[in-house]
């Protein structure tokens, strides 16, 4: 197996702590829409065959409009995992803005080749090389920034199985991959660098925030994953949808509803809206160190429990 990234200059890494949250959202097999709008309060829909996935994983976070929360549910579900004691890797798959790099800022080694996502596509090296660790304890990060879009313009041969293909070579070492999940932070399109990321994945997560702009974009996304189960990953599946900036309406109870009856196998979960969780990537934190106490740094938690099983059962 490639050599494990190791702490680059910046020394020690910062251990992520579990949260003491006082209360979590409970969880339904299914809404009661009969309740009084007063009485309504945010629930997590999953379905009653739910049961959370054993490591290791692979999630593309995934949705075609921009400031849907992508790289924040990115950071916030992998620091989750990692404060599980799982290791994780977060690979920044978005070659206009590269904020998940902006936000955890890879620690490169002093000396040698600087590896990324694109280097992966091109044959370069693989993703284990292309992996460094951040400042924060298991939590590692595959980088990307603007050149990424060559993948676009000059379509290597097999680009959209360079993900799976680099992830499936990790299964064939003598020790298995060295990372219990993998989250792919896609870009605000439907481009073919993310349907790599859908082809290599075991799970999509599509946070949609609770606006209408979003809903209407949901048509095309629904499309593109139900081709790629057809064409390239039959065993994908949409393990949640994550309703960002929640807060109580009559037009979220509406979209909750909606994103149910599309995707029947995944659960629904409400991440409520909270101001000081948006100042996290300004302070280069993730939501859990920044602001512990938000309901953002609460729900994110909650969703992680219920996506993968950590210590064999969900939290």
């Amino acid at each position: 197996m490639t050599t494990s990234p190791v702490p680059g200059p910046a020394g020690a890494r910062i251990a992520l702590p579990p949260l003491a949250v006082a209360e979590r959202l409970e969880v339904v097999p299914r809404w009661d829409e009969e309740v009084a709008y007063q009485s309504w309060r945010p629930q997590i829909l999953a379905p009653s065959t739910w049961r959370p996935a054993a490591p290791p994983r692979v999630f593309a976070v995934v949705n075609q409009k921009g400031g849907a929360g992508k790289t924040t549910s990115t950071v916030e579900l992998g620091a989750a995992l990692a404060a599980a004691g799982l290791r994780v890797r977060l690979v920044d798959a978005d070659p206009q803005e590269a904020a998940l790099t902006a936000w955890l800022r890879p620690q490169y080694p002093g000396e040698g080749e600087r590896w990324s996502l694109r280097s992966v596509f091109f044959d370069e090296c693989t993703l284990a090389q292309a992996t460094y660790p951040t400042r924060f304890e298991g939590l590692d990060l595959v980088p990307s920034g603007l050149d990424l879009a060559r993948v676009e313009y000059e379509r290597p041969i097999g680009a959209e199985q360079a993900l799976a293909a680099a992830l499936a070579q990790e299964v064939e070492e003598p020790d298995g991959p060295g990372w219990d999940v993998t989250i792919v932070d896609s870009a605000p399109s439907l481009s073919l660098v993310t349907v790599a990321a859908l082809t290599g994945a075991d799970e999509v997560i599509v946070p949609l925030k609770v606006g209408g702009l979003d809903m209407k974009g949901m048509a095309s996304l629904h499309r593109t994953i139900r081709h790629v189960q057809r064409k390239t990953n039959p065993k994908l599946r949409v393990g949640a949808v994550l309703l960002t900036a929640w807060d109580k309406s009559g037009f979220a109870r509406q979209l909750a509803a909606k994103v149910a009856e599309d995707y029947p196998e995944a659960a629904v979960i409400p991440v409520r809206r909270s101001v000081r969780a948006a100042e996290a990537p300004i302070a280069e934190q993730p939501i859990r160190l920044y602001a512990p106490e938000s309901t953002a740094a609460a729900d994110y938690d909650q969703a992680a429990g219920l996506l993968v099983a950590v210590g064999g059962e969900a939290r």
